[in-house]
């Protein structure tokens, strides 16, 4: 245990082990937090709709909602952190999601839209604070401490997707119950967050008098860090929301699309570990944007073909997920010179990215509608990964913003 320690304790000689270690449960928490309010959702879309008698669209605007929180707020989390402090911020930040969790499963269609955008506020500072966290305290050790953010935020997205139908129906919870339950883990979360607010000095500041302020807006690679961000988020919620409904028109029950949604998430894991680390230490990220598109690309035309081969392709969609949302959390730390600077472009590439990405549910959702199956969402889907790429080998050089 020492050793792992070891590996992933935070810069500064001065920093315990206890208090080094409360961090690390801490940031791991945190970003279990960060997906499972999200991806429970996905398998019980057919529930919600049938019992508040709802059309798709309004049902994928259920999944848009939190993407447009995160559009809404990501800019302004770096000016809340200069102001606050990272620590105290988060742990608002907690409180704020227990409250989304609670109001999201108290009563009607309203509580429902409201909770989901008030949880999706608290998710967004946190998704914009977590990278530039990780860059201030473990400066040496961004690849592998995004891996470990990742891999916690994936694995409990997807526990988080094969057990919200159980909950629901063979536990008698319904989909409100199966919902609110991940108000215990923000509650948890919230009990080892509190010693990060001791001491002016664990405040993690991101931003110190000596530091060069970059106008991110006006940056080229800032801008297709961003679009890249936008994308991979646009194909992963549109799967999340989605993939269920698309599974059962193949003749998959309820019970095991939820299970296959959260294999496909349980497949991403082992990339979202490797290819952080990986991308760290290679001088440019090209060659991995490649084949994070090929993953998505494959996995999107089996979909299409509907044939039996379904789990594959889900796990194929998975891993091009979590290669492309861990090459996007490295490119905040890769491209960026300090922690200022990282969480900008964090907060930029969630705010716009994440504006990009709410059209996808929504946007799929009517395309299904209109052209009364999925043919035609899934192939606009493919146009989608093709942009990707473009942008992906764009961001994946070796440069730094502000050079």
């Amino acid at each position: 245990m020492n050793s792992i320690y070891n590996k992933l304790a935070p810069k500064g000689g001065a920093t315990s082990t206890s208090t080094g270690w409360l961090l690390l449960i801490g940031v791991i928490l945190i970003a279990a937090n960060l997906r499972a309010p999200l991806t429970s959702v996905g398998p019980l879309i057919e529930t919600i709709r049938a019992d508040l008698s709802i059309s798709n669209t309004l049902a994928g605007l259920i999944t848009t909602i939190p993407l447009i929180a995160f559009a809404l707020l990501s800019p302004l989390v770096p000016k809340l952190a200069r102001r606050f402090g990272m620590s105290p911020v988060l742990f608002g930040a907690l409180v704020l999601l227990i409250i989304g969790i609670v109001i999201r499963s108290a009563w009607n269609i309203g509580s429902l839209l409201l909770g989901t955008f008030i949880l999706g506020l608290a998710i967004s500072i946190c998704n914009v604070l977590m990278p530039s966290l990780i860059k201030a305290k473990y400066p040496l050790k961004i690849g592998i401490m995004i891996g470990v953010y990742s891999v916690a935020m994936n694995l409990s997205g997807a526990i988080a997707s094969g057990i919200s139908v159980p909950f629901a129906n063979q536990m008698g919870l319904g989909w409100k119950g199966s919902l609110g339950i991940w108000g215990i883990l923000a509650f948890v979360t919230l009990l080892f967050w509190i010693p990060q607010l001791r001491g002016q000095q664990q405040k993690a500041k991101i931003m110190t008098s000596n530091e060069k302020q970059t106008n991110l807006w006006k940056s080229p690679l800032a801008w297709q860090v961003t679009v890249f961000m936008g994308l991979q988020s646009m194909i992963f919620y549109v799967v999340i929301a989605w993939l269920p409904d698309i599974l059962k028109t193949q003749g998959i029950s309820a019970d095991s699309s939820g299970w296959i949604l959260s294999l496909m998430q349980l497949a991403l894991l082992p990339v979202t570990f490797i290819m952080p680390i990986v991308a760290a230490r290679m001088k440019n990220q090209v060659s991995l944007m490649i084949v994070t598109w090929l993953f998505f690309f494959t996995g999107i035309v089996g979909l299409l073909s509907g044939n039996h081969l379904v789990l594959l392709w889900a796990i194929l969609i998975g891993i091009g997920a979590g290669c492309s949302f861990s090459l996007a959390m490295t490119l905040f730390g890769l491209r960026t010179s300090n922690a200022r600077d990282a969480a900008e472009l964090s907060g930029m590439s969630q705010s716009v990215g994440y504006l990009l990405a709410a059209l996808g549910p929504t946007l799929f959702g009517y395309l299904h509608d209109l052209s009364n199956g999925w043919n035609v969402p899934l192939i606009v889907l493919l146009v989608i990964t093709c942009f990707l790429l473009i942008s992906g080998i764009a961001s994946g050089r070796n440069r730094l913003i502000g050079e």
